[in-house]
């Protein structure tokens, strides 16, 4: 399986002739759907989810079929049967690659913000995305897509985070508001400058690929 970071927090898991594109949000290009098989969506909040772009994608592709939570279905109100609403402890079969679904909630911004649902995908047994969530699947995990930054998270919540998941390899998403400057204070903290953790950390820039 291949792994393509799209910016923020989207990425892009191919397999053959299968793509699966994760929160193709406002920060991300639109094109990024462009050939998609499947989409899954982890939460509503714009960063993540951006309607238009996705209904126009399921106009152009009567084949495109959307994995997410009920408000976000119930917000891209897609065709009858394309959009499956899934939650924590669903296990789906996605373009025929195996998806658990783990996690209820967005993560605390403040206690005065209502929080939304999220939930998080282990796609093939290996790639786990959260979404907006420290949520630890409870079962092993290859890769994890971790949220390095973001209005509800401190660091040494994202080290305990990778800590508790303690998956093979952790690669950033969550963190196209970040300058380089915050990128190398992120990346040190959570490698050589940091307190540790039992899995290797790196990032791939917008475009970037690495097979799995």
């Amino acid at each position: 399986m291949e792994l393509t970071k799209h910016g923020h927090a989207c990425v892009v898991l191919s397999e053959g002739d299968r793509r699966l594109v994760l929160d193709p949000g406002g920060f991300t290009d639109p094109a990024v759907l462009r050939g998609a098989t499947a989409v899954l969506v982890t939460h509503e909040h714009p960063d993540h989810f951006a309607p238009e772009p996705l209904r126009a994608a399921l106009a152009a592709d009567p084949a495109l079929e959307v994995w997410t939570n009920g408000a976000v279905a119930g917000l891209l109100d897609g065709p009858a049967g394309r959009v499956h609403v899934v939650g924590d402890g669903d296990a789906v079969t996605v373009a025929g690659i195996d998806v658990t679904v783990h996690g209820e909630l967005h993560e605390i911004i403040h206690p005065d913000i209502p929080r939304v649902g999220n939930v998080g995908f282990l796609v093939g047994g290996s790639v786990f995305h959260p979404g907006d969530a420290l949520t630890v699947p409870g079962e092993p995990v290859g890769t994890l897509l971790l949220p390095v930054h973001a209005p509800w998270s401190k660091m040494w919540e994202v080290i305990d985070y990778v800590r508790a998941v303690d998956a093979d390899q952790a690669f950033a998403v969550h963190d196209g508001l970040l300058n380089e400057t915050g990128l190398g204070l992120v990346g040190g903290l959570l490698g050589e400058r940091g307190p540790g953790t039992p899995t290797p950390y790196s990032r791939l820039a917008p475009g970037d690929s690495i097979e799995l």
